[in-house]
């Protein structure tokens, strides 16, 4: 019988944003291959319904309802994260958004809140949750930027300079929290998760990549999944694209 390169049995995962769209299917992913997981997201309703769907597969699983772009609700996460589970071997950090409008619209309080969300909060859970990895029996870190952080995208600066932050931070947190935590990114392009119901119907058929099409939501399983399991236990500060291959 073939080896399962993808066995996460025994691991506990937590995903923010882990309710609906790629968070949901990571979630889905890491339950069909043996973790336990914790899910977060501001709705406890869909955090709860996301749950009840890993029962389903026979894993456990925790629902917390937390704003991903405060600290404090981070930290009381990563408590109760903790104090549910005993630990926690993957992080998944994939809370995040950004509306489009043009950059001198954008207000402070807007500036703010989507740097918040896509930077600041990302970086508090995932410097806590290494450190606690690293003193323990280390993990994998996985944060989830955007296409829009490498491909010039406008209307959307704010959030394309938070993902391009994330993308630096993962690199140095691969090292300073190295060896025994890996931590890397995943940069999704369009994917056609339940926000693409807003888009113009060219938008939901077509893309400007090399596949000419947005991805479908399953397709970021196996990325996810390699980052977490020790399939890739000598891969870290790694940005891993399934955008296909923005321009």
């Amino acid at each position: 019988m073939a080896r399962n390169l993808f066995d996460l049995t025994g691991k506990v995962a937590l995903v923010t944003g882990g309710s609906r769209g790629l968070g949901f299917e990571m979630v889905k992913a890491f339950a069909e291959n043996g973790a336990d997981v914790i899910i977060a997201s501001r709705k406890l309703d869909a955090c709860e319904a996301a749950a009840e769907e890993v029962r389903k597969l026979g894993r456990k699983a925790f629902a917390f309802a937390a704003h991903c772009g405060r600290w404090d609700d981070i930290d009381a996460l990563i408590e109760a994260s903790y104090g549910h589970f005993g630990r926690v071997d993957i992080l998944v950090n994939n809370a995040g958004s950004g509306p489009r409008m043009a950059s001198d619209e954008v207000t402070e309080n807007l500036f703010d809140s989507v740097l918040n969300l896509n930077f600041k909060g990302p970086f508090r859970l995932a410097s806590q949750v290494a450190k606690r990895m690293a003193d323990g029996d280390g993990g994998s870190i996985i944060n989830i930027s955007s296409s829009g952080s490498l491909v010039p995208l406008p209307h959307v600066v704010p959030y394309g300079s938070a993902k391009a932050a994330i993308n630096a931070m993962s690199l140095s947190l691969a090292h300073e929290y190295a060896p025994k935590v890996r931590v890397n990114t995943i940069c999704p392009g369009p994917f056609l998760t339940d926000i693409a119901k807003a888009w113009p119907e060219q938008m939901r058929q077509s893309a400007d990549n090399a596949l000419g099409r947005p991805g479908y939501p399953e397709e970021i399983v196996t990325a996810a999944l390699y980052l977490a399991s020790p399939a890739s236990s000598f891969t870290t500060g790694s940005l891993l694209r399934v955008d296909g291959s923005a321009a």
